[in-house]
């Protein structure tokens, strides 16, 4: 191999395709979608796989079909010796140049013809497997340990999840490399005033609301923001919606009744569960008075960087990875202390001060974070990763 010529990587797309996601990405599949956008420019030819089901491979859209379905193929690893890899390289087609190297996304990875990168966002269902599903946690743990001893090397999006990955997964430190998540270059440029008031028409919303995406479930703590909102002073919550932009996951129940008594009560509580575009989302990000992030544990965060990126003030969680992502650039809070979530909502709706330092330093943060520089990076490993 010559520095001359492109890098040849396949990469897992697996999240990311249409096919078996009905075009609702979540962050793993934005995180795919965007190494398939900005590689190229990185000087990286990129070729798409995907795991599909069994007698579904003509259904993909997004790549090619892996020879074999993740199921098969995790049997295989299981039941073959060391010595027998998955040919990726096989469904490239007669006389077609080899990969050099394999980027696995997530967790499903499985042994190569050629040198792997995996991507592993975070360790949660071992680190805290209350808010992890019983019903996958066993299985997700086993393939995620399993995925971080076959990789050559391990990519991650913070540096806090290095010490999940190695006290968790056992991962050698030496054998991860940090590279930030971002946003596209779009993000920094305001939607049009017409197409945003539109949006927003369309939803029944009032410029200046509360905003909050994520989807619902335990660890992303919207249940605290909501006391948080009901704490606030009625002339605060008459003037300023809480719009919760989110599909409901795993254990919420609890809050879609907690959501739906309020908006009976007569609250000013808005659920978006069923937003899946993303020039809309554009839009209610930038028709935001302050985005509002109490998760209790991020592997990155993203949503962050896209509030950011949209010259919306922040406040979050000071907790796990959302301190490093933000630099200084959000309010941070106690993510348990409902009382110091009002404040910083108070404070974020009659400092103008406040907002305005927040919305310049985020803005100058969202320039940092962006998924060319991603690619960058990554490519920058895919090289170290071959050169030894």
């Amino acid at each position: 191999m010559t520095s001359a010529r492109l890098l040849r990587v396949g990469l897992s797309t697996t999240t990311a395709e249409p096919a078996l996601t009905g075009g609702r990405l979540d962050g793993l599949g934005v995180y795919s979608r965007a190494l398939l956008d900005h590689l190229p420019g990185a000087g990286v030819e990129v070729l798409p796989f995907s795991f599909a089901p069994p007698g579904d491979a003509r259904r993909l859209t997004l790549g090619r079909a892996l020879p074999l379905s993740f199921p098969l193929a995790t049997l295989g690893d299981l039941m073959l010796p060391a010595s027998v890899h998955l040919n990726a390289s096989r469904v490239l087609g007669k006389g077609a140049a080899p990969l050099d190297l394999f980027h696995a996304t997530d967790y499903r990875i499985v042994r190569m013809d050629c040198p792997v990168v995996a991507t592993l966002h975070d360790a949660l269902p071992i680190s805290h497997p209350e808010w992890a599903s019983p019903k996958l946690r066993g299985l997700k743990n086993w393939l995620q340990i399993k995925a971080a001893r076959k990789a050559r090397h391990v990519i991650t999006g913070s540096r806090f999840s290095i010490r999940e990955l190695v006290e968790c997964f056992g991962v050698d430190e030496g054998r991860i490399s940090v590279v930030h998540h971002g946003v596209g270059a779009h993000w920094l440029d305001a939607p049009p005033a017409g197409q945003r008031d539109a949006t927003l028409a369309q939803h029944g919303l009032r410029a200046g609301y509360f905003l909050f995406v994520g989807t619902l479930q335990p660890r992303k703590n919207v249940g605290r923001l909501l006391q948080a909102y009901l704490a606030l002073p009625p002339v605060l919550r008459s003037k300023h919606q809480l719009v919760i932009v989110g599909a409901p996951g795993w254990r919420s129940e609890e809050l879609v009744a907690q959501i739906k008594t309020a908006q009976q009560n007569g609250e000013n509580v808005v659920w978006l569960d069923r937003l899946t575009d993303d020039a809309q989302l554009r839009h209610l990000y930038a028709g935001a008075g302050a985005f509002v992030f109490p998760s209790l544990h991020e592997g990155f965060g993203l949503p962050l960087v896209e509030a950011f990126a949209s010259g919306v003030p922040v406040a979050c969680s000071g907790t796990t990875s959302l301190p490093e992502v933000a630099q200084g650039a959000a309010l941070e809070f106690d993510p348990l202390s409902v009382a110091e979530m009002t404040a910083a909502m108070t404070t974020l709706a009659r400092d103008d001060t406040i907002r305005a330092r927040c919305i310049g330093a985020g803005r100058r943060r969202a320039l940092e974070l962006t998924w060319d520089e991603a690619a960058r990076r990554t490519a920058a490993v895919y090289h170290e990763v071959l050169s030894h």
